[in-house]
């Protein structure tokens, strides 16, 4: 995907978190993120989104701290998100594209870095302010799900940082059932999880082959880009169980 399009979508899905967050009110639970309330879902995103225009609009170079959340509610809490998330996108669009800031994960650039994170983080957060609503949140497009699942395994949970281990060795495959050529490899170990996309491939041949795979976690995009990121039930899981529960139980990404 291109930058402009992941600020298209950072665009579109923070207007439809805060209108989901006005309609559901501040004090709504919040049904994906155990423990929160509207209120702590829209300071952490809008807090996030201050984080992000930072770097790419100051040009900080190593890791800056984030301002902290703000002691905001009601009304004037929805004010402050629409003016932080107005002001990311507007410092995306308008950026150089060879602008020079600090990024966290493996990009072609900086601006493509934090266009694509804060386009996920927006979409996935604002799945969460519509659960609040109650009934089933719009759906994410299938093509940027696909792109999320990839950043998901192949940036976050290949850093250092990354819980999900094995003490022996296992094989997760991660496959979208609409999209043919969505499917990844996941080697589990003492290690952080090495994916590539695609089957294994053996040295001998060009051809994909299918190599002993303990466990495969599959699905249409937009749900399993979901079920990923621990928001919904895994669509389809095949072998062994434990390997997704060992997903749910050690996958989460945390503010730190």
């Amino acid at each position: 995907m291109e930058i402009r399009e992941f600020v298209e979508t950072l665009d579109r899905e923070g207007r439809s978190l805060v209108a989901a967050a006005e309609k559901a009110g501040v004090d709504a639970k919040v049904a994906t993120c155990a423990g929160w309330q509207v209120k702590d879902l829209v300071r952490h995103t809008g807090m996030v989104h201050r984080w992000a225009t930072a770097f790419v609009a100051e040009g900080h170079t190593s890791y800056h701290p984030d301002g902290g959340l703000p002691d905001l509610d009601g009304d004037e809490l929805l004010t402050w998100f629409r003016e932080g998330h107005r002001l990311l996108v507007d410092t995306l669009a308008g950026a150089s594209p060879d602008v020079r800031c600090w990024s966290f994960l493996p990009a072609p650039s900086p601006l493509t870095f934090w266009a694509r994170r804060q386009a996920h983080e927006t979409t996935v957060h604002r799945v969460d302010a519509e659960s609040a609503l109650g009934g089933e949140p719009a759906a994410v497009p299938p093509d940027f799900a696909v792109d999320g699942i990839d950043e998901l395994l192949r940036g976050f949970h290949a850093r250092e940082k990354s819980r999900v281990r094995t003490e022996e060795p296992r094989v997760l495959r991660v496959r979208a059932t609409d999209r043919p050529d969505a499917v990844w490899t996941v080697r589990l170990s003492s290690e952080p999880p090495q994916s590539e996309r695609g089957v294994h491939a053996t040295a001998d041949t060009d051809e994909d082959t299918d190599e002993n795979v303990d466990c495969e976690l599959a699905g249409p995009a937009a749900r399993l880009y979901l079920a990923l990121w621990n928001r919904v039930p895994f669509p389809s899981v095949t072998g062994a169980a434990s390997l997704a529960t060992l997903w749910r139980e050690k996958s989460g990404i945390t503010w730190s």
